[in-house]
């Protein structure tokens, strides 16, 4: 394949991209069409991308020229050593483009048509198919065959034993907004974009490097610091992330050879940067893509969503620094040299102003304007502020907005297609009230205890996450999954919750844990004692979400009515998390021998179940442990090595 095509194709991908997000732009600020139209034309450029990244026809590179232009013209980012988009790829770009202007053509029609009352013409039927067939193929080359597999399975499940006719799931994919053109691609065709476009800019305009060291001016020169400055660095780029494998890739380069430098173990270092990276997706003002899926789905404000999920983010972060810390002391571990680390007051004077487009992302979202108005506001400010210091505003021009709306489009279509191919899931349960029938199943199989129905929702979201990303792994819950746990008695907003964090979880839970897989590459480390050590440091996040079911003062449920409760209950949850942590590192004041580490153990669950009585068990456990390991001396077994144990 010649260079000048690849060029062109270089040319078509980055022009597609920025048109992509300048139209989404735009719409943010006039205004969304009706949903045919914007979510339609959402997915026309989503699955243009996904043609001309991910080839069809694999071919190898045959010149160091092809070479050079694989990454900006499609040839490594969806297979291997292929080259480029071919006349098929192209066929299918030209085929997806006339199925969804059909839709738009015959738009009047659609939306005054009674649905399952009037029959869809043939051609209708025929276009249908095709247009749900090339979804399927354009989720299997972004994401993998787990969530495409899981739609044919509906389907068949539609068919066999809901009863469903095939043109009735035809029509409903296709020419209505319930199937794929329904909620969840309006969710990411609205919000997810703009939050990734934001995150672009920002990760353009340099707050990359602020984030990294910020967290080393703070935590850097303590025990174990380049370990702490992951999870710091990790939790304040997972602000605007919202990607786990993503905020892997930017702080992992960085913080894993430190950690590796300062005496971690490979495994333990990418243990910590894999656990710290996925946590972004819950940690406040920008979550991951499901949050606004969340707010989409419960009909509140994406800024509730947020306000719910502050405190449970606090304490997995909480548990992870301490295990971090733990390890390190365990080990003897020290922190960077102070001439390595960059001063707190001289970082805020030269990159502190870059925290602006995020306050004004956060306050916007707290005056109660729309999330996207807000994500638009933050993205314009970006460059704006980038340029206010000179030590930011080098290499700051036209090519850094050009390569952000680029990047922004780039980084959104695996989630426009997840939601799209999520379409045909909730199309089918919507059709045969598949939902109704597994609530059912579930209530039935937990025999009625809220305990049991948790657990089962708990290894379906690790199941669900290991193949497929977070958005349609908590859309499958959603749908069948959490209505057992309302009817169950659990708090609705924390049953999407709980939802939600085990649909992210999966990214650190082997055997398919996605963010490990990414930092042990960049460590160089055993994939499976990656993952095993990943379970361990995020111990907590797997605790967190039954906490806030039993204790739903975490989620501030109440507003700050209640707000003493939801203190106490952060309170209670963040010792017994300190405690977890340091039971699993066998690591307190001083090295733990085996009783006090069962203690601690026993203490963290105490103090994480809620009550006064478990709080005032959990807190003599702890006492007793560190008065002995105060008073009567360590234990005398050391450390085997660093990260170890």
């Amino acid at each position: 394949m010649s260079v000048s095509y690849g060029s062109f194709l270089k040319g078509a991908i980055a022009l597609t991209a920025v048109g992509m997000s300048v139209y989404h732009l735009t719409i943010a600020f006039i205004g969304a069409p009706q949903a045919f139209f914007f979510r339609g034309a959402h997915l026309l450029f989503a699955m243009t991308l996904v043609f001309l990244l991910y080839p069809s026809l694999v071919q190898r590179a045959t010149t160091a020229e092809e070479h050079l232009l694989r990454d900006d013209a499609g040839g490594t980012v969806g297979a291997g050593a292929a080259a480029h988009a071919s006349w098929l790829d192209w066929l299918l770009i030209a085929t997806t483009a006339a199925l969804i202007f059909y839709v738009w053509w015959e738009h009047e029609r659609l939306i005054t048509r009674f649905v399952y009352v009037e029959d869809p013409e043939t051609v209708e039927l025929a276009l249908g198919t095709i247009f749900t067939l090339l979804v399927l193929d354009a989720t299997r080359r972004v994401i993998g065959w787990a969530l495409p597999a899981t739609a044919i399975l509906f389907l068949i499940y539609g068919y066999f034993v809901g009863n469903a006719r095939p043109e009735q799931m035809i029509e409903i994919m296709y020419l209505t907004t319930e199937g794929i053109f329904g909620p969840t691609l309006g969710v990411s065709a609205t919000f997810v974009i703009m939050f990734v476009l934001f995150g672009a800019f920002m990760e353009r305009t340099g707050v990359g490097q602020l984030f990294m060291d910020f967290a080393l001016s703070l935590t850097g020169h303590t025990a174990g610091g380049p370990g702490k400055v992951a999870v710091v660095s990790s939790s304040l780029f997972g602000t605007v992330s919202g990607s786990a494998v993503a905020n892997v890739l930017v702080d992992g380069p960085i913080t894993i050879p430190l950690m590796k430098r300062s005496g971690f173990r490979p495994p333990f270092a990418a243990a910590v940067e894999s656990v710290a990276s996925t946590g972004g997706q819950i940690m406040p003002p920008i979550m991951g893509a499901a949050a606004f899926v969340m707010a989409e789905f419960l009909a509140v404000s994406y800024f509730q969503v947020t306000v719910w999920a502050i405190i449970p983010a606090i304490l997995y972060y909480v548990a992870v620094f301490f295990a971090v810390h733990f390890e390190a002391k365990r080990v003897g571990l020290l922190g960077l040299p102070r001439s390595e680390i960059p001063r707190l007051g001289q970082v805020m004077r030269e990159r502190g102003h870059l925290f602006i487009p995020l306050v004004v992302v956060l306050f916007g979202l707290i005056a109660g304007y729309s999330a996207p108005y807000c994500a638009l506001a933050g993205t314009l400010s970006c460059i704006p502020v980038a340029m206010l210091r000179k030590s930011t505003r080098a290499g700051i021009g036209w090519r850094t907005v050009w390569s952000a709306l680029e990047d922004g489009a780039r980084n959104s279509i695996a989630v426009a297609l997840a939601c799209a191919c999520a379409g045909i899931i909730i199309g089918v349960i919507f059709l045969t009230g598949a939902a109704v029938n597994f609530t059912a199943f579930v209530v039935g199989l937990a025999q009625e205890t809220l305990l049991l129905a948790l657990i089962l929702t708990m290894l379906a979201g690790i199941v669900l996450g290991m193949g497929m990303p977070t958005t349609p792994a908590y859309i499958v819950m959603v749908s069948l999954l959490v209505p057992a746990l309302i009817q169950l008695k659990a708090p609705v907003p924390a049953a999407h919750m709980f939802a939600f964090y085990f649909a992210i979880l999966s990214a650190i839970t082997p055997p398919v844990a996605l963010a490990v897989y990414a930092a042990a590459g960049l460590a160089k480390a055993n994939l499976w004692e990656s993952g095993w050590a990943a379970v361990r440091v995020g111990a907590a996040g797997f605790i967190v979400p039954f906490m806030f079911i039993y204790e739903p003062a975490l989620l501030m449920l109440n507003g700050w009515d209640e707000w003493h409760a939801s203190l106490l209950a952060f309170v209670s949850a963040s010792i017994g998390c300190m405690a977890l942590a340091a039971g699993l590192h066998g690591y307190l004041l001083a090295p733990a021998r085996p009783w006090e580490r069962v203690a601690l153990f026993i203490a963290a669950v105490l103090l994480i179940k809620p009550g006064y009585i478990t709080d005032g068990i959990g807190l003599a456990l702890l006492a007793i442990v560190i008065v002995n390991q105060k008073y009567l001396g360590p234990a005398k077994s050391g450390a085997t090595g660093p990260g170890t144990g």
